[in-house]
């Protein structure tokens, strides 16, 4: 058995067989793959196999398309049949709600090229005589994926790594990870087994391993604790059921009925597949509880929980009326095992938080359709340094060890399952878990209104809903087109266009990197020029492939003192690059020191033609009327000014494009601060803004956003921003970035879409009958009293005046591609003196 390998995957299942075949692919020929007992023996074993296309995240869907397409292949690779059986996807609607919700994700995958078609009942009924349709809206049918034997295909790729030199060890434990500063030291045990139980011997080795993937599944928290870190993976019980064949089944498929495809009744929470002239029935029910909080017990090896069937009756009932042939099935088995979950339903993949070359995969709730995709793509990230994707959707840091709990976890994880098959609305906002993680003025603002977002655990206002609403008014309406929120959050971004509005922007990730290495550090780092003393610039942290890591906002405090600001949603994202860039760089910078200030300073951003108007009725100065002019506080600067007695560190920015600050300030002197606001503010008619009109207000000014138009999939120069890239210094990643030229620009659209109805950024566009690009944001622009998007597009399109297409609600919608920044392209609002 080697003791010494270029890479070590920690866990025999589909993910952990698919990593070390994809490994040993892409040209790493010393990896080795520990299983602690049977390849196949953890949730693979009991999974039902399905492959569902259908996903509302871009790089979730080309994971699953990757995969769906892989598996094709490992026959004639292998020589093993991978037991996949295409027989399509059929999602059935009973409400026109849920066809909202399939055009939307149509459209989605368009943009990742998944084939699909529509059927209406009548068509369901003729090709599937079984199926009962009288209720049904129609349906949305992917023929090219079906389900697979999650056994085989596990063997299938292992089969194929073997081949490719990966080495596979069974019956062996991770027990302890050492970093030595350049390896990982793995402290191996041989397990045996014991009475039926797999136990530990007394044989140990130690494996020295360059890098290290873990895929453990169920034991993703036993894991943790051994590295050291969190991980938000826990089970929840998933129950399917086989039944007994169905005479009627029988007899159509001896009369030369094809095989149905796997039957999804979403609005039923199941979905049914054909089994031996039968079916299996698998649901997603509420209250199904999570399990193994802090680890897999070891007498636990490939078994089941007793089946609940009062917990599915209605799931049951439910197929009976969808197949009605079924009902007089007997039951022939059952299942009821560990799934693990994640608390937004997508896996962990990609470097685990403070640790150097130690990558997960963990959290796979549909672990057989997204191993072979998953595989890929973070091979590519170990072996090229980034994907060909954007996986930071997929980030394991996107849940910070900050906050993130093993209670939090479990409870968001259980609310994730029963999730599956509720209609996910774009604007949905899941309760569990919540509120968190509030700033001081949360209570001020929910008795305003104010209606709250779940970002990073922080609880957001997204908008203020109406104080005198009747009892009934549902402030949760949501909706494919527009919810019940849009006519709040229109008036919202008025407000700021026509006179003065207040935004909560504490999420903000706000850093401070300081010391003798910091100027040269930051320097290297980010691909703008550095702020001088007071000033601002935003700037960009490029990945070693040239793509957007990381968009800042640099205030210079001092000669070697900076103050960072970024997107709320990535803070140990964000703070774990740049600690471990620093890392790398202190012996040729010099002491570089790094504090997440995150907590400790609160932001409210004040924007509008009025905003300079409520600021003066609260700045102690000693000339007031000029202290916030243009000639004293210059549009880009940064001051300190006392707002009463609250000192506050003011920027001159404003992500809506008109006048305004940001005044970040003590986290405990936030309700002193919100108090005074409000009160200078109500005689100037200052409105409370919520993050949803914002989105809309930046798209306006063409502001690129991180996670929608700024991402690892593409440069800084694609995304259409050279005034913020120095080309005469050298920074990291620039040459990966020049190499990559343009193979798609960022630009703004007017769209000309349905009357009730704007994208939400998932839409594909077209130029006449071919697809040319996709949005990556969407609303509604008040400035111009239509719907507005940001995406990418073939370079040679990116031209304002060019008319395309944007496919909403399964038709094409005009729009026009507008100059950068359509809203105030030269900046005079935003530079407004006084």
């Amino acid at each position: 058995m080697k003791t010494q390998v270029k890479a070590l995957v920690v866990g025999g299942g589909a993910v952990g067989t698919s990593i070390a075949y994809h490994l040993a692919k892409a040209g790493w020929d010393d990896v080795m793959l520990l299983e602690r007992d049977e390849l196949t023996s953890g949730s693979t074993w009991h999974a039902a196999g399905l492959l569902p296309l259908f996903n509302m995240s871009f790089a979730t869907t080309h994971i699953h398309d990757y995969s769906v397409k892989f598996y094709k292949t490992l026959e004639g690779e292998t020589g093993l049949n991978a037991g996949f059986a295409v027989v399509g996807n059929l999602r059935m609607a009973q409400t026109d709600e849920r066809m909202d919700e399939y055009m939307l994700y149509a459209s989605t995958a368009e943009t990742v090229g998944v084939p699909y078609e529509w059927l209406t009942p009548d068509e369901i009924k003729a090709r599937w005589p079984l199926i009962e349709t009288s209720d049904l809206k129609g349906a949305l049918y992917h023929n090219t994926d079906g389900y697979i034997n999650p056994a085989d295909v596990t063997q299938a790729m292992a089969k194929g790594a073997r081949q490719r030199g990966v080495a596979i060890e069974r019956k062996w434990q991770a027990d302890a990870f050492h970093w030595n500063g350049t390896h990982w030291e793995v402290t191996c045990t041989k397990m045996v087994e014991k009475g039926g139980n797999l136990v530990p011997s007394d044989e140990q080795i130690v494996i020295t391993a360059e890098h290290v993937v873990t895929a453990s599944g169920n034991h993703a928290q036993t894991t943790a604790r051994k590295l050291g870190i969190k991980i938000p993976a826990i089970p929840v019980e998933h129950q399917f059921i086989v039944m007994d064949q169905d005479p009627e089944l029988v007899k159509y498929r001896a009369g030369g009925g094809a095989e149905h495809p796997v039957i999804r009744d979403a609005d039923a929470q199941s979905y049914v597949r054909e089994e031996r002239g039968g079916w299996i029935l698998g649901v997603y029910e509420k209250n199904a509880p999570a399990c193994f909080e802090y680890g897999v017990p070891d007498s636990f090896r490939a078994d089941l929980f007793p089946l609940d069937l009062e917990r599915i009756e209605e799931q049951y009932l439910a197929m009976i009326h969808r197949i009605p042939s079924c009902e007089e099935s007997g039951l022939k088995d059952d299942f009821n095992g560990p799934i693990c979950y994640t608390p937004d339903g997508n896996p962990l993949v990609g470097p685990a938080p403070g640790l150097r070359n130690m990558w997960l995969a963990e959290g796979f709730s549909f672990g057989i359709t997204a191993a072979g995709g998953t595989g890929y793509y973070l091979a590519q990230m170990m072996v090229d340094g980034e994907a060909e994707i954007d996986m930071a959707a997929l980030d394991p840091k996107r849940y910070s060890s900050n906050w993130m709990t093993t209670e939090f976890a479990a409870r968001k994880n259980e609310e994730c399952y029963d999730h599956v098959y509720i209609l996910h609305h774009p604007d949905e906002e899941r309760p569990a878990a919540r509120p968190l993680r509030t700033s001081p003025a949360y209570d001020r603002q929910a008795a305003r209104g104010a209606q709250f977002g779940f970002v990073n655990g922080w609880e957001r206002p997204n908008y203020y809903g109406p104080l005198d609403a009747p009892e009934n008014f549902d402030h949760d309406a949501r909706s494919f087109r527009r919810g019940g929120w849009w006519q709040y959050a229109v008036e919202e971004a008025k407000a700021i266009r026509e006179g003065v509005g207040l935004i909560d922007a504490t999420a903000f990730t706000k850093h401070v990197v300081k010391g003798p290495g910091a100027t040269q550090f930051l320097d290297w780092f980010t691909c703008n020029k550095l702020p001088k003393v007071g000033r601002i610039n935003l700037t960009y942290a490029l990945t070693a492939a040239g793509t957007t890591r990381t968009e800042y906002t640099i205030v210079r405090n001092g000669e070697d003192s900076y103050y960072l600001v970024s997107a709320g949603a990535w803070t140990e994202y964000d703070a774990d690059f740049m600690r471990k860039a620093a890392e790398d760089k202190m012996d040729e910078f010099g002491y570089i020191e790094i504090q997440d200030v995150t907590t400790q300073w609160g932001v409210f951003a004040i924007a509008g033609p009025k905003s300079r108007d409520v600021l003066n009725e609260v700045i102690r100065d000693a000339d007031p009327k000029t202290a916030l002019s243009n000639k004293r506080f210059p549009w880009l600067t940064a001051r300190k000014i006392e707002l009463g007695m609250c000192p506050v560190n003011a920027i001159r920015v404003a992500y809506t494009g008109e006048l305004g600050w940001e005044l970040h300030h003590p986290i405990e002197m936030q309700n002193y601060l919100w108090d005074l606001l409000m009160s200078a503010g109500e005689k100037h008619g200052m409105k409370l803004v919520g993050a949803r009109a914002q989105n809309w207000l930046r798209q306006e000014k063409s502001y690129r956003a991180f996670g929608t138009e700024l991402g690892r999939d593409a440069t800084p120069q694609e995304a259409d921003l050279p005034r913020f890239i120095d080309l005469e210094k050298d920074f990291h990643g620039k040459e990966a970035m020049l190499a990559k030229g343009i193979r798609s620009k960022c630009v703004t659209l007017l769209i000309d879409g349905p009357e009730d109805a704007d994208p939400w950024g998932r839409e594909a566009l077209y130029d006449g009958d071919t697809k040319v690009g996709r949005l990556t944001s969407g609303g509604y622009s008040v400035a111009f009293g239509k719907s507005i998007g940001m995406g990418y597009i073939r370079p040679d399109l990116a031209v304002p005046g060019t008319k395309l297409k944007v496919k909403m609600f399964d038709k094409l919608w005009d729009a026009e591609i507008a100059v950068d920044s359509p809203y105030d392209p030269k900046n005079e609002t935003i530079r407004k003196d006084g």
